[in-house]
């Protein structure tokens, strides 16, 4: 197995970085082969628009799928994207390691799916969802919180995390990824935010790395999310016969 970690957070020492540390770690004594992209290290840049494309296809209006579509055809992508596109492509298993920064991914991931995930060389109209690119391959979410875990449940202040983690699961379904179950790993507070004493902080800290490790170790057992496809729907809505309909 080839796996790809897509870090993304500013600091080396801290708590996401420690993760994909464990990600490296025992995937590779697992016998994977580890590549990892480390966005910030890397100085990725996050913002689409026309300076990364030195041909264009309308010199007087960018459109961005229509110059990334360009770009793949006439062999003149950025440097950046298509070192990403390549490590993906090699990947069996992608682990996005992030935090929840206002309720999503930070801007920097945001703008590699931006720019990595190009029009016409990984997706059209019709290659995306169950028949995208990347299909095959499985994709899986380690984030960290601020907050303690309950305060992410349906009821809870800051919202259910299966809500604010949808767009990003959405997103790799959309390009063809077997997306499995993310792992959150709650309570890892900053900022002067403390929910508990240090002692008890540092050991919750060790818990969550150990059940970091122990989920990796069994990787090849976890199950896709199920989404639905492109032979559940009519017109882009799902089939008025579909059983998802009556599930309440």
């Amino acid at each position: 197995m080839h796996a790809l970690i897509v870090h993304c957070h500013p600091e080396p020492t801290a708590f996401n970085a420690a993760l994909s540390d464990i990600t490296h770690k025992t995937l590779r004594a697992s016998g994977a082969q580890v590549t990892v992209s480390d966005l910030y290290a890397e100085h990725f840049d996050p913002v689409e628009g026309p300076h990364h494309y030195r041909q264009r296809a309308d010199a007087d209006v960018f459109a961005a799928l229509t110059e990334q579509r360009y770009a793949g055809d006439h062999g003149t992508r950025a440097a950046d994207v298509q070192r990403e596109i390549d490590r993906l492509e090699a990947a069996d298993l992608v682990v996005l390691q992030f935090p929840l920064w206002w309720h999503a991914q930070p801007a920097m991931l945001k703008g590699w799916f931006d720019r990595v995930f190009v029009y016409g060389g990984l997706y059209t109209g019709r290659r995306r969802y169950d028949a995208g690119h990347f299909r095959g391959k499985r994709a899986l979410l380690s984030v960290t919180t601020g907050g303690p875990a309950h305060t992410f449940s349906p009821f809870g202040r800051g919202g259910p995390i299966e809500r604010l983690l949808w767009p990003i699961h959405y997103s790799l379904h959309y390009m063809g990824f077997d997306v499995l179950a993310p792992f959150v790993a709650h309570g890892v507070q900053g900022g002067g935010i403390a929910y508990q004493d240090a002692a008890a902080f540092e050991d919750h800290l060790d818990q969550l790395k150990n059940r970091w490790a122990a989920r990796l170790k069994r990787i090849d057992d976890s199950r896709a999310i199920p989404f639905t496809g492109w032979a559940d729907w009519e017109d882009g809505v799902l089939a008025c016969d579909h059983p998802q309909r009556w599930l309440g």
